[in-house]
Protein backbone atom coordinates (compact mmCIF):
# COMPACT_ATOMS: atom_id res chain seq x y z
CA UNK A 1 0.00 0.00 0.00
CA UNK A 2 1.17 3.30 -0.52
CA UNK A 3 1.70 6.19 1.65
CA UNK A 4 -0.81 8.40 -0.57
CA UNK A 5 -3.31 5.76 0.16
CA UNK A 6 -2.73 4.67 3.84
CA UNK A 7 -3.24 8.80 4.32
CA UNK A 8 -6.24 8.73 2.18
CA UNK A 9 -7.87 5.33 3.75
CA UNK A 10 -7.02 7.80 7.55
CA UNK A 11 -9.01 10.51 6.33
CA UNK A 12 -11.63 8.53 5.23
CA UNK A 13 -11.67 6.71 8.60
CA UNK A 14 -11.44 9.99 10.41
CA UNK A 15 -14.50 11.32 8.78
CA UNK A 16 -16.87 8.52 9.63
CA UNK A 17 -15.64 8.79 13.21
CA UNK A 18 -16.25 12.44 12.74
CA UNK A 19 -19.58 11.80 11.80
CA UNK A 20 -20.76 9.21 14.15
CA UNK A 21 -19.94 11.93 16.79
CA UNK A 22 -21.68 14.44 15.44
CA UNK A 23 -25.28 14.45 14.55
CA UNK A 24 -26.31 15.40 11.06
CA UNK A 25 -28.28 18.37 9.75
CA UNK A 26 -31.38 16.16 9.64
CA UNK A 27 -31.31 14.87 13.10
CA UNK A 28 -30.38 18.28 14.49
CA UNK A 29 -33.37 19.70 12.62
CA UNK A 30 -35.60 16.80 14.23
CA UNK A 31 -34.15 17.57 17.78
CA UNK A 32 -34.98 20.84 17.48
CA UNK A 33 -38.66 20.60 16.52
CA UNK A 34 -39.35 17.50 18.07
CA UNK A 35 -42.68 17.38 20.75
CA UNK A 36 -41.98 19.57 23.89
CA UNK A 37 -45.49 19.44 25.38
CA UNK A 38 -44.52 17.49 28.10
CA UNK A 39 -41.50 20.10 29.25
CA UNK A 40 -42.58 21.99 32.61
CA UNK A 41 -44.12 25.20 31.87
CA UNK A 42 -41.83 27.06 33.06
CA UNK A 43 -38.89 25.82 31.06
CA UNK A 44 -41.37 26.69 28.10
CA UNK A 45 -41.78 30.20 29.08
CA UNK A 46 -38.12 30.14 29.87
CA UNK A 47 -37.39 29.48 26.15
CA UNK A 48 -39.43 32.71 25.11
CA UNK A 49 -38.22 34.99 27.75
CA UNK A 50 -34.27 34.22 26.31
CA UNK A 51 -35.32 35.03 23.05
CA UNK A 52 -37.24 38.72 23.82
CA UNK A 53 -34.15 39.40 26.59
CA UNK A 54 -33.36 41.55 23.62
CA UNK A 55 -36.19 44.34 24.19
CA UNK A 56 -35.70 43.94 28.07
CA UNK A 57 -34.85 47.66 28.20
CA UNK A 58 -37.83 49.30 26.33
CA UNK A 59 -40.08 47.16 27.94
CA UNK A 60 -38.71 47.95 31.39
CA UNK A 61 -39.45 51.62 30.66
CA UNK A 62 -43.22 50.99 29.46
CA UNK A 63 -43.86 48.86 32.94
CA UNK A 64 -42.18 51.86 34.85
CA UNK A 65 -44.23 54.46 32.53
CA UNK A 66 -47.38 52.07 33.79
CA UNK A 67 -46.69 51.49 37.35
CA UNK A 68 -46.33 55.97 37.44
CA UNK A 69 -49.53 56.84 35.86
CA UNK A 70 -51.51 53.93 37.60
CA UNK A 71 -51.40 56.21 40.24
CA UNK A 72 -51.61 60.02 38.77
CA UNK A 73 -54.95 60.56 38.32
CA UNK A 74 -58.55 59.73 38.48
CA UNK A 75 -58.54 56.02 38.31
CA UNK A 76 -55.94 53.31 40.41
CA UNK A 77 -55.03 49.51 39.82
CA UNK A 78 -58.01 48.50 41.75
CA UNK A 79 -61.79 47.64 40.96
CA UNK A 80 -63.36 49.97 43.39
CA UNK A 81 -61.93 52.83 41.61
CA UNK A 82 -61.90 51.78 37.74
CA UNK A 83 -65.90 50.96 38.64
CA UNK A 84 -66.23 54.76 38.66
CA UNK A 85 -64.98 54.81 34.59
CA UNK A 86 -67.97 56.46 32.39
CA UNK A 87 -68.96 55.45 29.07
CA UNK A 88 -67.82 58.77 26.72
CA UNK A 89 -70.81 60.80 25.23
CA UNK A 90 -69.03 60.41 21.53
CA UNK A 91 -69.54 56.59 21.83
CA UNK A 92 -72.87 56.32 22.81
CA UNK A 93 -73.67 58.84 19.87
CA UNK A 94 -71.61 56.78 17.65
CA UNK A 95 -73.50 53.35 17.12
CA UNK A 96 -71.79 52.04 14.33
CA UNK A 97 -68.17 51.08 14.11
CA UNK A 98 -66.28 48.67 11.44
CA UNK A 99 -63.75 45.90 12.91
CA UNK A 100 -61.24 44.61 11.19
CA UNK A 101 -59.41 41.07 11.41
CA UNK A 102 -56.11 41.25 8.84
CA UNK A 103 -53.11 39.53 9.21
CA UNK A 104 -50.77 36.91 7.91
CA UNK A 105 -53.62 34.36 8.31
CA UNK A 106 -55.18 36.10 5.19
CA UNK A 107 -52.31 34.22 3.42
CA UNK A 108 -53.43 30.90 3.46
CA UNK A 109 -56.92 32.11 3.49
CA UNK A 110 -58.57 28.93 4.72
CA UNK A 111 -61.25 27.62 6.91
CA UNK A 112 -60.62 31.15 9.48
CA UNK A 113 -57.90 33.51 11.04
CA UNK A 114 -57.54 30.64 13.60
CA UNK A 115 -55.76 28.64 10.52
CA UNK A 116 -52.85 29.18 12.90
CA UNK A 117 -53.70 27.51 15.51
CA UNK A 118 -55.46 24.52 14.07
CA UNK A 119 -52.71 23.95 11.14
CA UNK A 120 -50.80 22.27 14.43
CA UNK A 121 -54.01 20.61 15.91
CA UNK A 122 -53.06 16.85 14.36
CA UNK A 123 -55.90 15.62 12.15
CA UNK A 124 -57.98 19.24 12.11
CA UNK A 125 -59.32 19.54 8.83
CA UNK A 126 -56.85 22.97 8.41
CA UNK A 127 -54.17 20.13 9.42
CA UNK A 128 -54.84 17.93 6.83
CA UNK A 129 -55.14 21.05 4.71
CA UNK A 130 -51.86 22.61 5.50
CA UNK A 131 -49.65 19.41 5.59
CA UNK A 132 -51.17 18.31 1.99
CA UNK A 133 -50.73 21.85 0.54
CA UNK A 134 -47.35 23.25 2.04
CA UNK A 135 -45.73 19.97 3.32
CA UNK A 136 -45.01 18.83 6.93
CA UNK A 137 -45.18 21.70 10.11
CA UNK A 138 -41.10 20.46 10.41
CA UNK A 139 -40.61 22.22 7.07
CA UNK A 140 -43.53 25.05 6.26
CA UNK A 141 -44.44 26.71 10.20
CA UNK A 142 -46.71 29.53 10.14
CA UNK A 143 -43.36 31.67 9.60
CA UNK A 144 -42.97 30.49 6.23
CA UNK A 145 -46.72 32.27 5.23
CA UNK A 146 -44.71 35.72 6.23
CA UNK A 147 -42.48 36.79 3.49
CA UNK A 148 -45.87 35.93 1.46
CA UNK A 149 -47.72 38.79 3.34
CA UNK A 150 -47.02 41.28 1.28
CA UNK A 151 -49.96 44.04 1.48
CA UNK A 152 -49.03 45.45 -1.91
CA UNK A 153 -52.51 46.90 -2.54
CA UNK A 154 -52.90 48.13 0.49
CA UNK A 155 -54.50 51.62 0.48
CA UNK A 156 -55.65 53.22 4.20
CA UNK A 157 -57.15 56.05 2.53
CA UNK A 158 -59.48 54.05 0.24
CA UNK A 159 -60.28 51.86 2.99
CA UNK A 160 -61.42 55.02 5.41
CA UNK A 161 -63.13 56.53 2.66
CA UNK A 162 -65.21 53.16 2.62
CA UNK A 163 -65.94 53.15 6.37
CA UNK A 164 -66.96 57.06 6.42
CA UNK A 165 -69.47 56.42 3.39
CA UNK A 166 -70.75 52.68 5.69
CA UNK A 167 -72.08 55.47 8.00
CA UNK A 168 -69.41 54.19 10.76
CA UNK A 169 -68.61 56.69 13.29
CA UNK A 170 -65.10 54.35 14.78
CA UNK A 171 -62.64 52.19 12.98
CA UNK A 172 -61.00 49.25 15.26
CA UNK A 173 -58.39 47.69 13.55
CA UNK A 174 -56.43 44.14 14.92
CA UNK A 175 -52.83 45.51 16.53
CA UNK A 176 -51.82 41.83 17.16
CA UNK A 177 -53.77 38.84 16.94
CA UNK A 178 -53.45 35.48 18.58
CA UNK A 179 -50.48 34.49 16.13
CA UNK A 180 -48.10 36.92 17.51
CA UNK A 181 -47.59 39.06 14.52
CA UNK A 182 -47.96 42.91 15.00
CA UNK A 183 -49.45 44.76 12.53
CA UNK A 184 -47.87 47.69 14.18
CA UNK A 185 -44.51 49.40 14.31
CA UNK A 186 -43.42 47.66 17.99
CA UNK A 187 -40.73 48.27 19.58
CA UNK A 188 -40.75 44.74 21.83
CA UNK A 189 -40.64 41.74 18.60
CA UNK A 190 -38.73 40.96 15.77
CA UNK A 191 -42.05 40.08 14.18
CA UNK A 192 -43.59 42.88 12.90
CA UNK A 193 -45.49 44.34 9.81
CA UNK A 194 -43.02 47.09 10.23
CA UNK A 195 -40.01 44.55 9.54
CA UNK A 196 -41.05 41.66 7.72
CA UNK A 197 -43.56 41.03 5.04
CA UNK A 198 -45.20 44.66 4.09
CA UNK A 199 -41.94 46.15 6.11
CA UNK A 200 -44.73 48.59 7.21
CA UNK A 201 -46.57 50.33 9.66
CA UNK A 202 -49.77 49.34 8.80
CA UNK A 203 -52.36 50.29 11.06
CA UNK A 204 -50.30 53.34 12.29
CA UNK A 205 -50.75 54.38 8.02
CA UNK A 206 -54.74 53.62 8.92
CA UNK A 207 -54.80 55.17 12.33
CA UNK A 208 -54.09 58.80 10.41
CA UNK A 209 -56.48 57.61 7.58
CA UNK A 210 -59.09 56.93 9.64
CA UNK A 211 -58.76 60.07 11.91
CA UNK A 212 -58.27 62.27 8.89
CA UNK A 213 -61.89 61.48 7.93
CA UNK A 214 -63.09 62.31 11.32
CA UNK A 215 -63.32 58.71 12.29
CA UNK A 216 -62.45 57.58 16.33
CA UNK A 217 -59.51 54.91 16.25
CA UNK A 218 -60.01 51.96 18.54
CA UNK A 219 -57.07 49.16 19.25
CA UNK A 220 -57.67 45.65 19.01
CA UNK A 221 -55.41 43.15 20.72
CA UNK A 222 -55.24 39.73 21.26
CA UNK A 223 -51.97 39.27 22.61
CA UNK A 224 -52.92 37.67 26.33
CA UNK A 225 -54.13 34.60 24.00
CA UNK A 226 -50.85 34.06 22.18
CA UNK A 227 -49.94 32.33 25.78
CA UNK A 228 -51.35 28.73 24.79
CA UNK A 229 -52.53 29.58 20.93
CA UNK A 230 -50.28 27.69 19.49
CA UNK A 231 -49.88 24.54 22.18
CA UNK A 232 -50.82 22.20 19.59
CA UNK A 233 -47.60 22.41 17.95
CA UNK A 234 -45.89 21.35 21.48
CA UNK A 235 -47.63 17.81 20.80
CA UNK A 236 -45.68 16.72 17.71
CA UNK A 237 -42.80 17.79 15.57
CA UNK A 238 -43.44 20.99 14.36
CA UNK A 239 -41.29 24.44 13.91
CA UNK A 240 -43.28 25.76 17.36
CA UNK A 241 -40.58 23.28 19.62
CA UNK A 242 -37.48 25.29 17.73
CA UNK A 243 -35.97 27.63 20.48
CA UNK A 244 -35.19 29.59 17.12
CA UNK A 245 -38.39 31.29 16.71
CA UNK A 246 -39.66 31.33 20.03
CA UNK A 247 -39.64 35.69 20.74
CA UNK A 248 -42.73 34.65 17.22
CA UNK A 249 -44.03 31.53 18.75
CA UNK A 250 -44.32 32.41 22.10
CA UNK A 251 -44.20 30.39 25.32
CA UNK A 252 -47.26 28.50 23.47
CA UNK A 253 -48.21 27.06 26.86
CA UNK A 254 -50.70 23.34 26.88
CA UNK A 255 -53.68 25.37 27.26
CA UNK A 256 -54.81 23.80 30.53
CA UNK A 257 -59.06 23.95 31.56
CA UNK A 258 -62.12 22.06 32.62
CA UNK A 259 -63.06 20.05 29.83
CA UNK A 260 -66.71 20.21 31.26
CA UNK A 261 -67.15 24.23 30.26
CA UNK A 262 -68.06 24.64 26.73
CA UNK A 263 -65.79 26.77 25.01
CA UNK A 264 -63.68 27.38 28.09
CA UNK A 265 -64.98 30.62 28.68
CA UNK A 266 -65.59 30.42 32.68
CA UNK A 267 -62.14 31.84 32.82
CA UNK A 268 -62.34 30.71 36.82
CA UNK A 269 -62.13 27.18 35.32
CA UNK A 270 -59.08 27.95 33.01
CA UNK A 271 -55.37 26.70 34.79
CA UNK A 272 -53.32 27.35 31.90
CA UNK A 273 -49.97 28.38 33.02
CA UNK A 274 -48.98 32.28 32.70
CA UNK A 275 -45.59 32.96 33.78
CA UNK A 276 -45.17 36.69 35.22
CA UNK A 277 -42.84 37.72 32.30
CA UNK A 278 -45.32 37.48 29.59
CA UNK A 279 -48.09 38.68 31.33
CA UNK A 280 -45.96 41.96 32.10
CA UNK A 281 -44.82 41.47 28.44
CA UNK A 282 -48.56 41.67 27.40
CA UNK A 283 -48.46 44.62 29.59
CA UNK A 284 -45.85 46.65 28.42
CA UNK A 285 -47.40 45.83 24.39
CA UNK A 286 -50.60 47.45 25.46
CA UNK A 287 -49.33 50.24 27.11
CA UNK A 288 -47.24 50.62 24.01
CA UNK A 289 -49.91 51.06 22.11
CA UNK A 290 -51.72 53.62 23.69
CA UNK A 291 -48.29 55.76 24.01
CA UNK A 292 -47.85 55.63 20.17
CA UNK A 293 -51.53 55.34 18.47
CA UNK A 294 -53.69 57.58 21.53
CA UNK A 295 -56.87 54.90 20.52
CA UNK A 296 -60.21 55.97 22.11
CA UNK A 297 -60.86 52.25 22.85
CA UNK A 298 -58.77 49.78 23.71
CA UNK A 299 -60.58 46.13 22.69
CA UNK A 300 -59.68 42.72 24.05
CA UNK A 301 -60.73 39.20 23.72
CA UNK A 302 -61.91 37.13 26.48
CA UNK A 303 -58.73 35.97 28.07
CA UNK A 304 -57.37 38.99 30.20
CA UNK A 305 -60.09 37.65 32.87
CA UNK A 306 -58.05 34.96 33.32
CA UNK A 307 -56.81 34.62 36.95
CA UNK A 308 -53.32 34.95 36.18
CA UNK A 309 -54.03 38.09 33.92
CA UNK A 310 -56.59 40.05 36.35
CA UNK A 311 -53.67 41.86 38.09
CA UNK A 312 -51.72 43.39 35.28
CA UNK A 313 -55.88 44.08 33.44
CA UNK A 314 -56.41 46.50 36.34
CA UNK A 315 -52.96 48.04 36.10
CA UNK A 316 -53.79 48.91 32.69
CA UNK A 317 -57.13 49.83 33.06
CA UNK A 318 -55.73 52.45 35.31
CA UNK A 319 -52.93 53.43 33.18
CA UNK A 320 -54.91 53.50 29.87
CA UNK A 321 -57.09 55.69 31.45
CA UNK A 322 -55.20 57.87 33.42
CA UNK A 323 -52.95 58.74 30.33
CA UNK A 324 -55.84 59.13 28.35
CA UNK A 325 -57.47 61.93 30.53
CA UNK A 326 -53.94 63.59 30.20
CA UNK A 327 -53.97 64.10 26.03
CA UNK A 328 -57.84 65.14 26.52
CA UNK A 329 -59.03 61.56 25.47
CA UNK A 330 -61.48 59.73 27.56
CA UNK A 331 -60.74 56.06 26.84
CA UNK A 332 -62.46 52.98 27.07
CA UNK A 333 -61.96 49.44 27.00
CA UNK A 334 -64.09 46.77 25.54
CA UNK A 335 -64.33 43.30 27.84
CA UNK A 336 -66.49 40.29 27.20
CA UNK A 337 -68.02 37.79 29.75
CA UNK A 338 -67.09 38.77 33.10
CA UNK A 339 -63.09 39.44 32.65
CA UNK A 340 -63.75 42.64 34.33
CA UNK A 341 -65.62 44.78 37.12
CA UNK A 342 -69.02 45.28 34.93
CA UNK A 343 -68.78 49.58 35.42
CA UNK A 344 -65.07 49.85 34.42
CA UNK A 345 -65.60 49.25 30.78
CA UNK A 346 -68.11 48.16 28.41
CA UNK A 347 -69.39 44.90 28.00
CA UNK A 348 -69.17 43.52 24.24
CA UNK A 349 -71.09 40.42 23.25
CA UNK A 350 -69.67 38.43 20.46
CA UNK A 351 -72.15 37.69 17.28
CA UNK A 352 -74.65 38.25 19.70
CA UNK A 353 -77.30 40.31 20.80
CA UNK A 354 -79.56 40.56 24.00
CA UNK A 355 -83.55 40.30 24.28
CA UNK A 356 -84.24 43.01 26.60
CA UNK A 357 -82.87 46.82 27.56
CA UNK A 358 -79.43 46.71 29.35
CA UNK A 359 -79.13 49.45 31.99
CA UNK A 360 -75.62 49.25 31.40
CA UNK A 361 -73.99 50.84 28.22
CA UNK A 362 -72.78 47.34 25.99
CA UNK A 363 -71.79 46.69 22.17
CA UNK A 364 -71.72 43.64 19.93
CA UNK A 365 -69.25 42.87 17.61
CA UNK A 366 -70.40 40.58 14.92
CA UNK A 367 -68.82 40.06 10.79
CA UNK A 368 -69.59 40.41 7.36
CA UNK A 369 -68.57 37.19 6.50
CA UNK A 370 -70.54 34.29 8.06
CA UNK A 371 -67.33 31.75 7.91
CA UNK A 372 -64.56 33.79 9.49
CA UNK A 373 -63.48 37.24 11.11
CA UNK A 374 -60.51 37.30 8.52
CA UNK A 375 -60.72 36.34 5.01
CA UNK A 376 -61.29 32.65 3.18
CA UNK A 377 -61.70 32.21 0.08
CA UNK A 378 -65.64 30.97 -0.95
CA UNK A 379 -66.55 32.79 2.47
CA UNK A 380 -70.17 33.81 2.52
CA UNK A 381 -72.10 37.27 3.28
CA UNK A 382 -74.73 39.12 5.04
CA UNK A 383 -76.66 41.29 3.35
CA UNK A 384 -76.59 44.95 4.74
CA UNK A 385 -80.37 44.28 5.06
CA UNK A 386 -79.55 42.00 7.88
CA UNK A 387 -76.85 44.64 8.98
CA UNK A 388 -79.39 47.28 9.53
CA UNK A 389 -82.10 45.42 11.36
CA UNK A 390 -79.19 44.16 13.94
CA UNK A 391 -78.16 47.91 14.01
CA UNK A 392 -81.41 48.97 14.98
CA UNK A 393 -82.34 46.62 17.71
CA UNK A 394 -79.18 46.69 19.40
CA UNK A 395 -79.50 50.15 19.50
CA UNK A 396 -82.84 49.95 20.65
CA UNK A 397 -81.78 47.97 23.63
CA UNK A 398 -78.92 50.84 24.63
CA UNK A 399 -75.92 49.45 23.07
CA UNK A 400 -73.64 49.77 19.69
CA UNK A 401 -72.93 47.54 16.86
CA UNK A 402 -68.99 46.88 15.78
CA UNK A 403 -68.79 44.85 12.29
CA UNK A 404 -66.09 43.46 11.22
CA UNK A 405 -64.61 42.56 7.46
CA UNK A 406 -61.80 40.58 6.20
CA UNK A 407 -59.40 41.76 3.82
CA UNK A 408 -57.07 39.78 1.58
CA UNK A 409 -53.48 39.67 1.95
CA UNK A 410 -52.58 41.68 -0.66
CA UNK A 411 -54.71 44.69 1.39
CA UNK A 412 -58.02 44.61 -0.91
CA UNK A 413 -61.10 44.16 0.64
CA UNK A 414 -63.72 41.89 -1.25
CA UNK A 415 -66.06 43.45 -3.39
CA UNK A 416 -69.07 41.97 -1.91
CA UNK A 417 -67.81 43.43 1.55
CA UNK A 418 -67.57 46.68 -0.01
CA UNK A 419 -71.53 46.39 -1.52
CA UNK A 420 -72.80 45.70 1.63
CA UNK A 421 -71.14 48.28 3.71
CA UNK A 422 -72.37 50.80 1.27
CA UNK A 423 -75.73 49.51 1.57
CA UNK A 424 -75.78 50.23 5.45
CA UNK A 425 -74.43 53.55 4.82
CA UNK A 426 -76.85 54.18 2.13
CA UNK A 427 -79.46 53.56 4.78
CA UNK A 428 -77.95 55.70 7.14
CA UNK A 429 -77.78 58.47 5.22
CA UNK A 430 -81.61 58.74 5.19
CA UNK A 431 -82.32 57.26 8.73
CA UNK A 432 -79.18 58.26 10.45
CA UNK A 433 -81.10 60.73 12.25
CA UNK A 434 -83.06 57.95 14.47
CA UNK A 435 -79.64 56.15 15.32
CA UNK A 436 -77.48 59.06 15.82
CA UNK A 437 -76.91 60.48 18.74
CA UNK A 438 -80.23 58.36 20.31
CA UNK A 439 -80.56 56.69 23.62
CA UNK A 440 -83.34 53.47 24.21
CA UNK A 441 -86.43 54.72 25.51
CA UNK A 442 -88.29 52.80 28.22
CA UNK A 443 -89.04 49.56 25.65
CA UNK A 444 -87.30 48.68 22.83
CA UNK A 445 -89.97 47.87 21.07
CA UNK A 446 -92.93 45.70 19.75
CA UNK A 447 -93.55 42.88 17.37
CA UNK A 448 -93.25 39.31 17.31
CA UNK A 449 -89.88 38.54 16.28
CA UNK A 450 -87.98 38.16 19.32
CA UNK A 451 -84.04 38.04 19.45
CA UNK A 452 -82.14 34.78 20.91
CA UNK A 453 -80.02 36.27 23.85
CA UNK A 454 -76.11 35.67 24.49
CA UNK A 455 -73.14 34.95 22.38
CA UNK A 456 -72.58 33.10 18.84
CA UNK A 457 -76.84 33.34 18.19
CA UNK A 458 -76.97 36.81 16.00
CA UNK A 459 -77.72 34.88 13.14
CA UNK A 460 -81.00 32.77 14.66
CA UNK A 461 -83.33 35.35 14.35
CA UNK A 462 -86.00 34.82 12.23
CA UNK A 463 -87.02 37.61 9.53
CA UNK A 464 -88.80 40.47 10.78
CA UNK A 465 -92.59 41.36 9.99
CA UNK A 466 -93.78 44.74 9.59
CA UNK A 467 -95.31 44.56 13.09
CA UNK A 468 -91.79 44.67 14.83
CA UNK A 469 -91.02 48.13 15.36
CA UNK A 470 -87.97 49.61 17.51
CA UNK A 471 -87.71 52.58 19.14
CA UNK A 472 -85.02 55.05 19.95
CA UNK A 473 -85.10 58.76 21.30
CA UNK A 474 -83.41 62.06 20.81
CA UNK A 475 -84.50 65.21 23.00
CA UNK A 476 -88.19 65.35 22.84
CA UNK A 477 -88.55 62.93 19.58
CA UNK A 478 -89.67 59.28 19.56
CA UNK A 479 -87.94 57.84 16.84
CA UNK A 480 -90.24 53.81 15.77
CA UNK A 481 -88.53 52.22 13.36
CA UNK A 482 -91.00 49.61 11.15
CA UNK A 483 -88.55 46.64 9.71
CA UNK A 484 -90.69 46.19 7.18
CA UNK A 485 -93.06 47.68 4.88
CA UNK A 486 -96.63 47.19 5.56
CA UNK A 487 -99.25 45.68 3.78
CA UNK A 488 -102.33 48.36 2.65
CA UNK A 489 -99.75 51.44 3.53
CA UNK A 490 -101.01 51.49 6.55
CA UNK A 491 -98.32 51.58 10.18
CA UNK A 492 -99.63 50.36 13.91
CA UNK A 493 -97.52 51.05 16.28
CA UNK A 494 -99.60 49.35 19.35
CA UNK A 495 -97.18 50.45 22.56
CA UNK A 496 -98.71 54.56 21.38
CA UNK A 497 -102.40 53.60 21.87
CA UNK A 498 -104.35 56.62 23.02
CA UNK A 499 -104.40 54.28 26.18
CA UNK A 500 -101.07 53.74 26.54
CA UNK A 501 -97.95 54.11 28.67
CA UNK A 502 -97.67 57.66 31.30
CA UNK A 503 -95.10 58.83 29.93
CA UNK A 504 -96.49 59.61 26.94
CA UNK A 505 -98.05 63.13 25.74
CA UNK A 506 -100.09 63.78 23.00
CA UNK A 507 -98.48 63.39 19.16
CA UNK A 508 -98.56 66.63 17.36
CA UNK A 509 -96.93 65.38 14.15
CA UNK A 510 -95.61 62.02 12.47
CA UNK A 511 -92.85 62.27 9.98
CA UNK A 512 -91.08 59.60 7.55
CA UNK A 513 -87.54 60.02 7.57
CA UNK A 514 -86.84 60.59 4.03
CA UNK A 515 -89.97 61.80 2.75
CA UNK A 516 -91.73 64.92 2.18
CA UNK A 517 -95.50 63.89 2.69
CA UNK A 518 -97.70 64.67 5.21
CA UNK A 519 -98.78 61.86 7.06
CA UNK A 520 -102.16 61.66 8.54
CA UNK A 521 -102.69 59.42 12.01
CA UNK A 522 -104.75 58.55 14.49
CA UNK A 523 -104.49 57.53 18.16
CA UNK A 524 -106.70 54.74 19.10
CA UNK A 525 -107.16 52.47 21.88
CA UNK A 526 -105.49 49.83 19.83
CA UNK A 527 -102.92 51.72 18.88
CA UNK A 528 -101.08 54.68 16.55
CA UNK A 529 -102.56 54.34 13.30
CA UNK A 530 -100.02 56.21 10.46
CA UNK A 531 -101.29 56.21 6.94
CA UNK A 532 -98.52 56.08 4.49
CA UNK A 533 -97.62 57.28 1.16
CA UNK A 534 -96.60 55.19 -1.71
CA UNK A 535 -93.67 53.04 -0.63
CA UNK A 536 -90.57 54.78 -1.68
CA UNK A 537 -87.86 52.83 -2.64
CA UNK A 538 -86.94 49.25 -1.05
CA UNK A 539 -85.30 49.81 2.30
CA UNK A 540 -84.60 47.04 5.05
CA UNK A 541 -86.35 49.80 7.45
CA UNK A 542 -88.49 52.90 8.04
CA UNK A 543 -88.05 55.38 10.76
CA UNK A 544 -90.83 57.75 11.83
CA UNK A 545 -90.46 60.49 13.87
CA UNK A 546 -92.76 60.99 16.42
CA UNK A 547 -92.90 64.56 17.79
CA UNK A 548 -94.94 65.46 20.95
CA UNK A 549 -96.54 68.43 22.57
CA UNK A 550 -94.02 68.08 25.30
CA UNK A 551 -90.84 66.44 26.56
CA UNK A 552 -91.30 62.99 27.82
CA UNK A 553 -89.80 61.63 30.44
CA UNK A 554 -86.60 59.87 30.07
Amino acid sequence: MTKLTRTARNLSLLSLLLAAAMPCATQLQAQATAPTASERPEALAEDWIKASSKYDGERNRLLADVEREGHEGKFRPDWNSLSAFEVPEWYKDAKFGIFIHWGVYSVPAFGSEWYPREMYRKGSEINQHHVATYGPLTEFGYKDFIPKFKAEKYDPEAWARLFKDSGAKYVVPVFEHHDGFTMYASGLSDWTAAKMGPKRDLVGDLATAVRAEGLHLGASSHRVEHDWFLDGGRAQPSDVNDPKYAMFYGPAQVEKKDPTEPGGNDLFDDWTYVSPKYAEDWLARSAEIVEKYHPDIMYYDWWIGQASVRPYLAKFAAFYYNESAKHGQQGLINFKYKAMEEHSGVLDIERGQLSEIRPGYWQTDTSVSNKSWGYIENDTFKTSGFIVHQLVDIVSKNGNLLMNIGPRSDGTIPNEVQQTLLGVGAWLKVNGDAIYGTRAWTVYGEGPTKVQPGAFHDTDTLNYTAEDFRFTTKGSDLFAIELAWPAGNEAVIKTLSSTGRPEMRKIEAVHLLGSDATLQFTQAADGLHIQLPAKPADAPAYAFRISFGGAMRP
